[in-house]
């Protein structure tokens, strides 16, 4: 049986209800939550909880891209962690990978597993040991976890550094002798070496030059369609997830607001919170007209969320209702959900 709430401190979710195994899915994302307790007090005491995930729902195709956006602080990259186990016990909900839920694994079973599930961080610099050249960097899981023999393992860290553009004698160097573009290949590398079936990309390219960013992104896709990986990509760069996504959810304050293909979701956007954010991606032509949206106020804290819809306090639609009640997803065209009171069994936006 699924576990659907590992901390005890929180009340169940009674209207919680499991998913079935779809084969066509490599990961199954279901009502997950995470919240962070906030302590206070002499004997440090819980008065309350960070909700920084939310009831996130959402699947992943098998060999696909998702692409994952929204604002700082809207809960994407801990959404990423809380997906890989990297962040403590989830709250409730569930994920499944492959039919099987993580949160049900015990630790030798997990470790096993996490050859099948990597993360490439945003900052290529800081998640590099100063201290290992590179050659060991990408090599270490692979001797912890026995991915090949000892005697290929030298020609096979050459042949994962030669896939990330890497040359061999750069082995022997040390993080701070490269550029940020090839650190960044050096991650992917780390990553890729393990014969991952699905990574998290967290913001792999925000920190890279716009030129470096292509190449990047370009090898990311090229490794996909060699090893027919699987990727959540993390970014606030809407260009480069339409470019590389297959689909993609929009997410605020917590919780997914719209998710569907992304030639829908860029086409057609329909919740307001998306409008907005789409509204905001610079066009490459001077004479060209902005529709610039721009939201009021400022985001809510995760710590005290408004009641009903999250995003009524700066909503121009917003109703009564939206102060009172959380919207549910709904499937305005196959494949594209969006949790907003516009869309129900009366009305259209």
């Amino acid at each position: 049986m699924n576990k659907t709430t590992i901390n005890r401190n929180l009340i169940i979710d009674k209207s919680f209800t499991p998913v079935e195994y779809d084969p066509d899915y490599i990961l199954m994302v279901n009502n997950l939550k995470k919240y962070f307790p906030i302590k206070d007090g002499l004997f440090a005491n819980t008065v309350g909880y960070v909700k920084a995930v939310d009831g996130v729902t959402f699947n992943i195709k098998r060999g696909s891209t998702m692409g994952l956006v929204g604002e700082s602080g809207c809960g994407k990259t801990t959404t990423g962690r809380v997906i890989l186990r990297l962040a403590g016990e989830k709250t409730a909900g569930q994920v499944l990978f492959n039919g099987e839920e993580i949160y049900d694994k015990r630790p030798r079973e997990m470790r096993n597993l996490r050859t099948k599930m990597q993360i490439v961080f945003q900052d290529p610099f800081s998640s590099l040991s100063p201290r290992l050249p590179v050659g060991e960097i990408i090599g270490e899981a692979v001797r912890e976890h026995g991915i090949v023999p000892k005697y290929e393992y030298d020609d096979y860290i050459d042949s994962i550094m030669d896939k990330c553009g890497l040359q061999p004698f750069h082995k022997y160097r040390y993080p701070h002798e490269f550029s940020g573009g090839q650190r960044q290949r050096i991650c992917i590398a780390r990553s890729l070496a393990l014969n991952p079936e699905f990574i998290v990309c967290d913001e792999p390219v925000s920190a890279l030059d716009v030129s470096i960013q292509a190449q990047v992104i370009n090898l990311l896709k090229d490794l996909q369609e060699q090893f027919k990986l699987t990727y959540l990509f993390i970014s606030h760069d809407l260009s480069v997830v339409e470019h590389i996504s297959d689909a993609v959810g929009v997410m605020y304050l917590g919780n997914l607001v719209e998710y569907g293909k992304t030639e829908d979701i860029f086409k057609n956007p329909a919740h307001p919170y998306t409008k907005a954010l789409f509204s905001a991606i610079p066009v490459p032509d001077p004479k060209a007209k902005m529709n610039r949206i721009v939201l009021e106020g400022s985001i809510p804290s995760p710590a005290n969320p408004p009641s009903g819809c999250k995003f009524h306090t700066r909503c121009p639609y917003a109703t009564d209702r939206c102060k009172q009640e959380v919207p549910e997803q709904k499937e305005i065209e196959t494949g594209h959900f969006v949790s907003c009171h516009l869309f129900n069994e009366e009305s259209e936006v």
